[in-house]
């Protein structure tokens, strides 16, 4: 069987050893795409993190693919009714660091708080006023979390930690965890009007997709500061961009974006304009949102660990190993995808 895995940095490429021994395996640094496809026409099992290209046009240069092992909880970035129809199994990794995400929120949030990257670099040039730096305490504030899977449960537990006050919003709430960690379910506009900050975690969907905008930032308490780490189209940039200028926001974290696979790759923003693939203007709002001062974008990193990545991989690989025996693991149906 021809496998090849790609957006692996160097260390990661060890395991797949296990399967070379049976397998024709190749590993890369790069991601997949259209320009590069015809390459890898002879692979019959892929493995990529979200930022390869699997959309229709890309998985129909591969003819012979049979399995997608994406590298990533959330697999809204592959074109699963094209795999359905032509019987290409997706499997993806369903757990594997819900308490590392979490601990990347809340370093964007005490960066926000305490003003750390400001202090920071003031620091590094030599400047050690604590002029202009003065933050807020986390302690006492309302934490509200949109989504309470496993990352926001962990989420729930480290603000619960901090002695903040912690309301939630969840399609299917678990009363036994709220009963457990001593937090309340509410409706998401009691959430909104209420909370100090809030946090995103939840999958992206048709339904999320913009599901705080104008209206949804015009319920919330002025101040208020709002994280993100599970997907950026869950928010209308222009939207925030408006909020920031008018105060209502008093600040962001970000570990996504909007248009981030464009902004990563600057190179594509000119051949974007001309194909129109993309939001020309909500890229444009997230080249704002990156350089205002109350904003803090780190660049997809929340999941990574050396302990986040090593699960992944070893799920990824056995994800293939139950695939080649014929069996079922972490395939994923077509439903709704989940957030990374």
């Amino acid at each position: 069987m021809k496998i090849v895995a790609f957006e692996l940095e160097q260390w990661e490429r060890t395991a797949f050893d296990e399967l070379a021994e049976k397998h024709d395996v190749e590993t890369l640094t790069d991601e997949l795409d259209d320009a590069n496809v015809a390459k890898f026409e002879d692979a019959e099992i892929i493995s990529t993190f979200i930022y390869s290209s699997l959309d229709r046009e890309v998985l129909e240069k591969l003819p012979k693919l049979k399995m997608i092992a994406t590298r990533s909880t959330g697999y809204d970035h592959i074109d699963v009714d094209y795999c359905r129809e032509n019987d290409i199994r997706v499997a993806n990794v369903p757990v594997y660091g819900e308490n590392t995400v979490a601990e990347h929120v809340f370093g964007l949030l005490l960066t926000l708080s305490h003003k750390l990257d400001q202090a920071i670099d003031r620091t590094r040039k030599g400047d050690f006023s604590p002029r202009g730096l003065q933050g807020f305490d986390l302690y006492g504030k309302t934490f509200g979390v949109i989504g309470t899977g496993n990352i926001g449960m962990h989420a729930i537990r480290i603000a619960k930690g901090f002695g903040m006050e912690v309301l939630a919003f969840d399609i299917k709430p678990r009363e036994d965890c709220a009963r457990e960690l001593g937090f309340r379910y509410v409706e998401m506009e009691d959430l909104l009007r209420q909370s100090d900050v809030i946090s995103l975690h939840v999958p992206s969907t048709k339904k999320t997709r913009h599901m705080l905008s104008e209206r949804e930032f015009d319920l919330m308490k002025p101040g208020v500061v709002i994280i993100n780490t599970s997907r950026g189209g869950l928010i209308d940039t222009r939207a925030l961009v408006r909020a920031l200028a008018e105060g209502t926001v008093a600040g962001a974290g970000f570990d996504v974006l909007a248009e981030e696979p464009v902004i990563r790759e600057e190179a594509e923003l000119l051949r974007s304009v001309y194909q129109r693939s993309h939001n020309l203007e909500a890229l444009l709002a997230d080249h704002v949102l990156i350089r205002l001062r109350n904003v803090i974008v780190t660049p997809h990193s929340a999941f990574n660990t050396k302990e986040a990545v090593t699960k992944i991989l070893e799920t990824t690989v056995d994800n293939i190993q139950s695939f080649l025996a014929g069996e079922t693991l972490n395939v994923v149906d077509g439903a709704a995808p989940v957030t990374h």
